[in-house]
């Protein structure tokens, strides 16, 4: 079964992997740098259509993010 948890820790490993800095991520995104920082840190997670945005910027597979190929 895959937890939200799982989904959060991905999300917040691609993120970092992917070294862009806050700013930068929020500024693509058009949502603020606290709200990575929140995805960051498994407080929130993004609505559908920004977790699509976000999957495509880092260019990361969505499934991967939320543990499908697990």
């Amino acid at each position: 079964m895959i937890t939200l948890k799982q989904i959060q820790i991905k999300l917040a490993e691609a993120i970092k992997l992917s070294g862009m800095p806050q700013a930068e991520l929020a500024r693509l995104l058009g949502v603020s740098q606290s709200l990575i920082s929140h995805y960051l840190h498994g407080n929130k997670m993004p609505a559908l259509d920004t977790f699509a945005n976000l999957c495509k910027i880092l260019d990361v597979d969505t499934n991967d993010i939320l543990c499908i190929n697990e």
